[in-house]
């Protein structure tokens, strides 16, 4: 091995800053294995609205950056609230600049909603991640109930169930990125 870090990218679905979301990213950024490095995606608002117009041989320059960014991780991490039973419009929008790609075909992906109940968006979330051919499993998605009452404003979690279920996922994560490299 050359030392070479494994890139990571994670987009929180909030655009609110320090949201829960970003917070469980950034707890996941400082719990995985340091053979890993893991990079917060800050810029989802920045992305202009979805327009199939602009879909072109030359799409906006944040889209460019955009879809670089997950074409160059060896995985995406997703952690995203839902909203009004459905995903956040600004997440929906980034996802929506990716399905004339193939920037997520076969790009192993965690997926996490983290919200009150989550049930809904999580589905709609899985079901775009098909679509675009993202390649995730049970074991790399985690719906996260009641969320606020979980973490603390530091971004401490401090309910004991749902700490073993992240360090849980970040196992599983880690293990299929691994699988990346094996190939």
């Amino acid at each position: 091995m050359t030392g070479q870090k494994e890139k990571i990218l994670a987009i929180s679905g909030s655009t609110r800053k320090n949201s829960s979301n970003f917070k469980i990213l950034k707890f996941i950024s400082e719990n995985i294995n340091k053979e890993f490095e893991v990079e917060l995606f800050e810029e989802l608002e920045s992305l202009p609205h979805f327009n199939p117009d602009l879909d072109t041989e030359h799409p906006p320059e944040a889209v460019v950056k955009f879809r670089s960014k997950i074409a160059e991780a060896a995985g995406v991490l997703i952690c995203t609230p839902e909203y009004v039973f459905s995903l956040p419009g600004s997440l929906k929008n980034a996802l929506e600049w990716c399905v004339s790609t193939t920037v997520f075909s076969n790009k192993k992906v965690g997926l996490i909603t983290a919200s009150a109940s989550g049930e809904k968006g999580h589905e709609q979330l899985g079901l775009i991640m098909k679509t675009i051919e993202a390649k995730f499993t049970d074991e790399t998605q985690l719906l996260i109930q009641g969320i606020r009452g979980k973490l603390n404003a530091e971004g401490t979690i401090t309910d004991e169930k749902t700490l073993h279920a992240i360090l849980a996922f970040i196992t599983n994560f880690e293990k299929e990125i691994g699988e990346v490299k094996l190939k």
